[in-house]
């Protein structure tokens, strides 16, 4: 068997050299300065941006206050417009107002005015009311008054219509109401024509205003109106001879526009008017009236 012996040597350890170390102090050196220059770019460009984000803002903030202060500009003016309306309307509606007033005071005015009249009036009817009492006993006592026609007239109106008015006088010796019975005919040179008359009876205790109207048949004309009227067993009849008009002024064009029956007392004249009218300048004829009267 052979033998080995160890040579009595220290075993060798490697060390880096001094290029190894130049090159780890160099690697080292240029990451710190990665990370430096990184940095130094974060900060150029957060300083970039703020100065643009300074001046943005800047200009934003001007913009803002320019167009708020433009708006207030606005509004004041339109507040402006708008408080010089709101005054011309007041002005205005002021003057309405007063002008309401001063009709509302004169209203009040004519409306003391009517009622004084008003109570006037009742007072002198009730004291005429309180004579005609008295006029109508005394007349009662010395016999009452026979029955007469104290007004008539026929006057013509629009559509071929006419309009009749009579007054009748009447009182009973007893002083009582009595009851009047009327008829109306036309008459032409053959005919005659029978007037309806709405109402027919009357009651008369004094005196009886009988009003209507009534249609004039077609292709009628007459020449005479017969008024008969009846109380009891008496009997008052008269002729009128139907005489030609003046023109009528301001005639309305239809019934619908006509007023009502005119009911004041007749004065006394006898008229039974033609429809048909002469001309302004044709002088109107003289009645002829032929009155008959009798009594049963």
């Amino acid at each position: 068997m052979g033998l080995f012996f160890l040579n009595n040597n220290k075993v060798a350890t490697s060390t880096p050299n001094k290029g190894q170390k130049i090159i780890k102090s160099f690697q080292k050196g240029n990451v710190s300065g990665i990370f430096i220059a990184f940095g130094v770019s974060l900060l150029l460009v957060a300083l970039v941006a703020l100065i643009f984000g300074q001046r943005i803002g800047y200009q934003q903030g001007i913009s803002y206050a320019d167009e708020k202060a433009k708006k207030e500009a606005d509004g004041e003016e339109v507040s402006s417009r708008n408080i010089k309306a709101l005054k011309l309307k007041t002005q205005v509606l002021q003057g309405q107002l007063e002008t309401a007033e001063q009709e509302r005071d004169i209203s009040l005015n004519n409306l003391a005015d009517l009622r004084e009249n008003l109570q006037k009036l009742e007072v002198t009817n009730l004291q005429l009311r309180q004579n005609n009492e008295v006029y109508t006993k005394v007349l009662a006592e010395q016999g009452g008054i026979p029955l007469q026609i104290i007004g008539a007239k026929i006057a013509p109106l629009p559509e071929n219509a006419y309009e009749y008015r009579f007054d009748v006088a009447m009182l009973d010796k007893n002083n009582k109401s009595k009851k009047l019975t009327v008829t109306l005919t036309l008459l032409d040179e053959v005919n005659m024509v029978d007037v309806p008359l709405e109402p027919k009876t009357y009651d008369i205790h004094g005196v009886a205003r009988i009003r209507g109207r009534f249609l004039m048949p077609k292709g009628f004309n007459p020449k005479q109106a017969k008024l008969e009227i009846q109380v009891d067993e008496e009997i008052v009849e008269q002729i009128y001879n139907w005489q030609l008009g003046k023109p009528v002024d301001n005639m309305p064009y239809s019934l619908e526009e006509t007023p009502a029956t005119d009911h004041r007392p007749i004065d006394g004249e006898v008229k039974v008017t033609s429809k048909v009218e002469k001309q302004p300048n044709e002088p109107s004829e003289n009645s002829s009236d032929t009155s008959k009267k009798t009594s049963e």
